[in-house]
């Protein structure tokens, strides 16, 4: 069980990075809507993704540009995916 969590964890750094290099003045980790909290505004999302897509060597399709695909760690991790990348290779 610690193994998966810290697999879990490890897979997430980089998305945490990517997010603290824009925002460094946000702790991610205590919120659970990150559009909600104020934490990412339309600027913000524009540079993530286009920080994933090199990151990640994935295009993400504009149908997926929704909020919901940014309100936390897990819905960027599935819209990654989503768009044929891959968490594991990226850590």
């Amino acid at each position: 069980m610690l193994q998966i969590r810290i697999e879990r964890t490890r897979k997430m750094d980089k998305i945490k990075n990517i997010l603290k290099e824009i925002r460094p003045e946000f702790d991610f980790e205590t919120s659970e809507n990150f559009i909600e909290d104020g934490f990412l505004d339309s600027f913000d999302i524009v540079t993530l993704i286009a920080m994933i897509e090199e990151t990640y060597k994935v295009s993400i399709d504009g149908l997926d540009i929704v909020p919901e695909n940014f309100y936390s760690f897990d819905s960027i991790k599935d819209l990654i995916q989503k768009s044929g990348g891959s968490i594991e290779n990226n850590i």
